[in-house]
């Protein structure tokens, strides 16, 4: 009896890993996504927070690829998102300027920041077609590359009528955060910690087709 027990308790096991591994959808296989949007929807934010003034900033020129097999995207997903420097906005051109040149974020030497996925370290499923992943992943900015841990959400969008009508093909919606600090990448402007925080807010929204 015991023995039965033990081997329905491990099957249950495998099989709430297995769904909890990947999404629980009609579409199958290995899929790759796309995030270039010509139209600009696709969005990244960075906020800081000082005793003077907080600033919240933006860009929309996000771009890259994530693949993963479906029913396995605990072990196959892989990746990377980009992020123009040239082109953060934060509301005041000045500051903005301030933010490209070579004393903060240097956008002509180093014109993007990247961030790779390298390691899945949980997976949860929310719905079938949405997952929550925390990952390990390489963040580089200001030609610094550093590991970091984000919690990412995906959800899966199965073509249909609706999401003809963004762009062509079956969605994939990535939602990610990201703390960093700015000393730890180089940066050493005077005015850090003071006027700028150290510490940056990164969240990134964005959705790519598998027919781009």
């Amino acid at each position: 009896m015991k023995a039965i027990i033990k081997s329905l308790v491990l099957s249950l096991l495998i099989t709430t890993a297995a769904v909890a591994g990947g999404f629980d959808i009609n579409s199958k296989g290995e899929q790759t996504f796309s995030f270039k949007d010509k139209m600009g929807r696709n969005q990244a934010t960075f906020f800081s927070t000082t005793p003077l003034e907080n600033i919240t900033g933006m860009s929309t020129d996000v771009w890259g690829t994530v693949s993963f097999d479906i029913a396995d995207v605990e072990n196959t997903l892989k990746g990377e998102i980009l992020i123009s420097t040239a082109s953060l906005r934060s509301g005041i051109d000045l500051r903005d300027e301030h933010i490209r040149s070579a004393d903060w974020l240097d956008a002509e030497q180093f014109p993007t920041i990247s961030f790779k996925l390298k390691e899945i370290k949980g997976i949860v499923k929310i719905e079938d077609n949405k997952l929550k992943v925390k990952v390990l992943g390489e963040f580089t900015v200001h030609g610094v590359t550093k590991e970091v841990e984000s919690e990412v959400t995906l959800v899966y969008l199965e073509e249909n009528e609706m999401t003809k009508m963004k762009m062509p093909g079956d969605l994939l919606g990535v939602k990610a955060k990201i703390n960093i600090n700015l000393s730890d990448y180089g940066v050493q402007h005077m005015a850090l910690g003071k006027k700028v925080s150290d510490e940056i807010e990164i969240n990134i929204n964005i959705v790519g087709s598998n027919k781009m």
